[in-house]
């Protein structure tokens, strides 16, 4: 009885053996399930685990291009098209496809691109014709923030909105480092500037560059150029520096004519500005609210070379220093930065600004016009001198309230910009004068006249009837409609625009060439063919006891003895120049051409019609504004007259060459 059986002993040996193995299959299984559940949620997007990207999200086209591997010789199908979709073809077609098709159309975020995808990812819902089921896979975007896959672009832009406005920026895939792209140097004006991959399309925390407001850089270049010639040396801000490439182009090329400062509030825009510094052979002045880095320079060490680098708001730095030039380009308007640029800019000193709010100033955006300028306008053919004029409006208000007034020397308004330009004059009697230039316009929308209201206080029963035409009594209801307030004085000053020229010929500055040929002959109401390349000092210093006097084709505000202005001449001398100039003063606004012209008849060429309309006793001139524009002081009554006497009917050459062919009959 106490003897134990060997084979009960194996079997039940085996029994735990078994039981072992089996506790072990049971934990692999639920192992096997749950790393099965939790790449299943990995690839719904249900969990916070990261998952892989999806194919149509890319960062460069190049990356896309990879994913389709092509080759010269082999037909490849499309990475982000079915086959049913796109069939497979050679390499140029595949390239243009997938650049056309699908990266032109991608929506970006954050450096990456959604492509549109037309894989079986997003099934539409199956048609049902006859006894067939026709199913088609739908185009889609897939988020690159979470799982989802939306069919329109425009809803995709909304989707990733909605995500920024909850704060949910950070991708739930696996992120791919970011290559480190290679800074691309562009050359503008002899030059060198350093800028990001995207500076045509910049984000939130990169600097942007311009390359279409390079008329815009040499055109205040050469305002600057004019002012360090008067005296120097001049402290000059660039109060929005992005890449730094105007302030550079200003240190380059004036070097100890002016001492610039360059600002920014972003810290990425600062830290290139400072490469751009070292990239053109310019030492660095650092001037931080944070911290002075290594390269800060003592107050004694001054250098001819050396641009000082700022890391501050705008306004700030305008309300702590002086300055003789300010230059303004932020993004959008500028009115939030005038009254800081005001404060402080010494007297005779020169501010300009760029606004690019464009749709507002245009009047496609009426109601963010009154918001920011307080004007009332509405579209015209003459849209474009009348935003220029609306910026000044804003701007000499500013100036009235720092006790300043203004000399308007320049006022461009093209495609992109608005550039103004201007002369401060501090004191009181200046401010009244230019406070008293801003008026309301008078509007005629049946025929296009305009013209400025008069001054006083009295109210008029009927102030329409200041306009020239008689549309107020011909046509029923009202015809006009009041705009502004608008500056209503001079937008260029004929002498500061000929010695801008000559800055720009010794530059070599062809873009601004052309256009201030076109300016000054508009600021003098005359033609090109009348227009003379002389020197401006030629007939317009003449040198007595030692002082250089400028005549009224200058500016007389800039008189110069051993350097110092005379400003007590200056200030008593500035509403004598004024009242003499208003009558020299070119026409305000102007005429297109085709907008007045005769149905069913030919117009002469515009350089003739300049001519006729000379002969008849009127100035004329062309503008910059509209390539078909005139400007000149006659009515538009008298602008028709003209038109209609020299305009050929269409019938009547049509006639004339059926002669000719009867004739040869």
């Amino acid at each position: 009885d106490g003897v134990v059986v060997p084979e009960k002993v194996e079997s039940n040996n085996l029994d735990m053996k078994v039981r072992e193995s089996d506790l072990e299959t049971d934990e692999k299984g639920t192992k096997e399930e749950s790393t099965k559940e939790s790449d299943s949620n990995i690839l719904d997007g249900s969990s916070d685990f990261p998952r892989e990207k999806h194919i149509s999200i890319q960062r460069e086209f190049a990356d896309l291009e990879k994913l389709a591997n092509l080759k010269e010789d082999e037909k490849k199908p499309c990475p982000l098209c079915s086959e049913e979709k796109y069939k497979a073809c050679y390499s140029h077609k595949l390239h243009r496809h997938l650049l056309n098709f699908h990266w032109k159309v991608s929506v970006e975020f954050e450096g990456y691109r959604m492509c549109i995808c037309y894989l079986p990812c997003h099934p539409v819902k199956p048609n049902l014709v006859g006894d067939q089921i026709f199913s088609k896979m739908g185009a889609h975007y897939h988020c690159i923030i979470c799982s989802a896959t939306i069919t329109r672009r425009t809803d995709m832009i909304s989707h990733i909105n909605r995500h920024v406005n909850k704060g949910e920026t950070e991708s739930r895939f696996i992120a791919v480092p970011a290559p480190k792209y290679s800074h691309q140097v562009l050359k503008e004006s002899a030059t060198d500037v350093r800028v990001l991959p995207n500076y045509s399309t910049p984000q939130k925390t990169d600097s942007y560059f311009n390359p279409k407001m390079k008329l815009n850089r040499q055109l205040i270049f050469c305002a600057l150029g004019v002012l360090a010639k008067e005296r120097e040396p001049i402290e000059c801000l660039d109060a929005f520096g992005a890449t730094g490439i105007m302030g550079l182009q200003w240190a380059k090329h004036l070097r100890s004519s002016v001492r610039v400062t360059i600002n920014d509030c972003n810290e990425n825009s600062v830290a290139m500005i400072r490469e751009n510094c070292h990239l053109n052979k310019m030492k660095v002045k650092l001037n931080t609210k944070e911290d002075d880095g290594d390269e800060a320079m003592g107050d004694g060490e001054e250098n001819t070379d050396t641009i000082e680098v700022t890391k501050m708001d705008a306004n700030v730095i305008m309300h702590l220093r002086s300055f003789d030039f300010i230059h303004l380009d932020p993004f959008g308007t500028t009115v939030n930065y005038l009254d800081s640029a005001f404060k402080n800019v010494r007297n005779l000193g020169i501010v300009s600004l760029t606004s690019t709010d464009i749709s507002s100033l245009y009047a496609k955006a009426q109601h963010v016009a009154l918001r920011h300028y307080g004007c009332n306008i509405v579209r015209t053919e003459y849209y474009k001198e009348l935003a220029a004029r609306i910026v000044i409006a804003a701007v000499t208000r500013a100036a009235a309230r720092c006790n300043k007034g203004i000399e308007v020397l320049l006022a461009v308004a093209l495609e992109h910009f608005v550039l103004v330009v201007v002369r401060v004059l501090r004191g009181p009697s200046p401010a009244d004068d230019s406070a008293r230039k801003i008026r309301y316009l008078i509007h005629c929308q049946w025929c296009e006249e305009r013209i400025f209201q008069k001054e006083g206080n009295m109210v008029e029963e009927n102030p329409y009837q200041q306009l020239p035409c008689d549309c107020h009594g011909s046509m029923p209801g009202k015809t006009a409609v009041v705009l502004g307030p608008l500056w209503s004085g001079a937008l260029f000053n004929a002498g500061f625009l000929r010695r801008m020229y000559f800055e720009a010929v010794q530059y070599g500055l062809d873009e601004a060439q052309s256009l201030l040929k076109t300016i000054v002959c508009e600021a003098e109401c005359t033609t090109l063919k009348n227009y003379s390349t002389h020197a401006p000092w030629e007939d317009t210093k003449q040198e007595e006891c030692g002082v250089y006097i400028k005549t009224s084709n200058t500016s007389p505000e800039s008189y110069l003895v051993h350097g110092k202005r005379k400003s007590d001449e200056v200030s008593r001398n500035t509403n004598k120049r004024q009242k003499a100039e208003n009558s020299s003063e070119h026409p305000a606004f102007y005429y297109n051409i085709h907008r007045h012209s005769i149905k069913g008849m030919n117009m002469p060429k515009l350089n003739k019609f300049l001519n006729y309309l000379s002969e008849a006793g009127y100035r004329v001139s062309r503008t910059h504004f509209d390539p078909m524009g005139v400007r000149t002081n006659a009515p538009l009554a008298q602008f028709k007259t003209v038109l209609m006497k020299y305009s050929t009917p269409t019938y009547a050459l049509g006639q004339a060459e059926e002669a000719d062919f009867l004739e040869d009959d």
